[in-house]
């Protein structure tokens, strides 16, 4: 009976950490989706910023977590995020604006989660080498 009240108790933790990462990336979308045109300048740097946020947040939660997965969770979470709140509404208004450092934070924001996922993968693939 014990075993499987560990085995229960762990795999809820899991499923805790992982939501609270999923949380994590979808909060960075959020305020970046508000956020990313501040100081625009000619180099928009509120979005690089936010981009160098979302990956640093997936390379953590990967060296935290140990696993891959959890550099996948925050940047699915800011990916479903951010590209909910690109989407044009019914009366035409948009969040991310089809401008200089809207692209920035759209792409460079999805480059670096997606970097953030291989980085870890790749360095986790080659800890296991060892």
């Amino acid at each position: 009976m014990g075993s499987a009240g560990t085995n229960w108790t762990r795999l809820l933790a899991a499923g805790a950490v992982y939501g609270v990462l999923v949380l994590l990336g979808a909060v960075e979308g959020l305020i970046g989706s508000f956020q990313y045109s501040r100081m625009a300048g000619a180099v928009p740097l509120a979005a690089i910023a936010a981009s160098v946020v979302i990956l640093a947040t997936c390379l953590l939660a990967s060296w935290a977590i140990r696993s891959v997965s959890g550099a996948l969770m925050p940047a699915i979470g800011w990916i479903l995020a951010t590209f909910v709140l690109s989407m044009p509404v019914s009366n035409g208004s948009v969040i991310i604006a089809n401008v200089t450092a809207g692209k920035w934070y759209l792409y460079g924001g999805t480059l670096s989660a997606v970097l953030g996922v291989a980085v870890s993968f790749a360095v986790l693939a080659r800890e296991r080498r060892r």
